[in-house]
């Protein structure tokens, strides 16, 4: 499983990162895989209003948002992680927020389902100076209007008043605790998803669509990764186009190698659509083969039928209670 932390506080080492940087390694303690984005330090410029996300499904700024979108929608769980500035987050952190439209565009105007949006969860750390008695209302507002645009459940919150000098969130009784705690909670339920990598030699048609599939329909209970023994350098738009009429969103996808995903992931099983001789072995976990012919630089027609045998095959998949087992 994978967690992203999105660390708002502009201050380096100080209080807000030290309460993520907790959560995470209880996290990774717990066998979770995680990255904690410092907001400060990308290039993200604010968002100009300019429509193109509504009107084309895309941003027309090209800066390191275009690197973060993947990650938003590859997480399992999103921990936003803020200071409060003027009873709001700092203007870094709110301007990844407002760019965000662009996946909430993609949701609730060009209709598309990002398949990990059933099962992700969102949740918020935050702290404040003052004690004011609606320090955390405005944040909590804007957390809970941001989950819901990239696809995450609000899980939640963790805040912390009169919060300030150099470390004070360490000294605090128990705030690091209290994360500790939450991490737990939040991740146990995930880690007892079965694990099935799914690989074509590409990975940009078959093993994307097999993986998407498996988790759109229960990625509650299959953890599903897919990779390619040779990965093309992008996805195959044609794939994305057909996928899109089934309303499942696969912008913002990536290709990888096998060696990646096995070097952060061990499968419970691998289910193979062509990656001859270079198919992974690895002692003790089973290889299913799916015989499916590779639909890239074939016409539309034949994409959607290889589409429309790969939902069925992964249809039957989950359906078992054993789908490590499944032929």
């Amino acid at each position: 499983m994978f967690i992203l932390g999105l660390q708002g506080g502009p201050r380096k080492n100080g209080n807000t990162g030290i309460l993520l940087a907790s959560f995470l390694a209880e996290a990774e303690r717990l066998g979770a895989r995680t990255y904690n984005l410092e907001i400060t330090s990308k290039r993200i410029t604010p968002c100009q209003e300019c429509g193109a996300c509504e009107k084309e499904g895309f941003c027309s700024i090209n800066d390191d948002m275009q690197e973060i979108y993947p990650l938003l929608w590859e997480a399992d769980i999103i921990v936003m992680a803020t200071p409060v500035f003027f009873y709001g987050v700092p203007a870094q952190l709110k301007a990844l927020i407002d760019r965000s439209q662009t996946l909430w565009s993609r949701r609730y105007i060009h209709k598309l389902t990002d398949p990990g949006s059933k099962w992700r969860h969102g949740f918020l750390l935050a702290l404040g100076a003052t004690r004011g008695k609606n320090l955390f209302e405005g944040i909590t507002l804007t957390a809970r209007y941001f989950f819901d645009a990239v696809g995450a459940g609000f899980d939640g919150r963790l805040t912390y008043r009169q919060i300030e000098g150099p470390g004070d969130i360490a000294r605090h009784p128990t705030a690091i605790r209290d994360v500790k705690e939450k991490a737990t909670m939040l991740i146990k339920p995930f880690l007892n998803r079965k694990k099935i990598l799914f690989v074509c030699r590409e990975n940009a048609c078959r093993s994307q669509m097999a993986s998407a599939f498996a988790r759109y329909y229960t990625g509650d209970r299959i953890e599903a990764e897919s990779a390619g023994s040779q990965p093309a350098s992008e996805i195959n738009m044609l794939m994305v186009e057909v996928m899109k009429e089934k309303g499942i969103d696969m912008a913002f996808r990536r290709t990888k190698s096998i060696e990646e995903v096995l070097g952060y992931m061990k499968p419970d099983s691998i289910i193979s659509m062509g990656c001859g001789e270079e198919c992974p072995y690895i002692p003790g976990v089973p290889i299913q083969e799916w015989d499916l012919p590779d639909p890239s630089d074939k016409p539309i027609n034949f994409m959607r039928e290889v589409r429309d045998e790969i939902e069925k095959r992964v249809e039957k998949l989950v359906s078992s209670k054993n789908p490590e087992a499944e032929g």
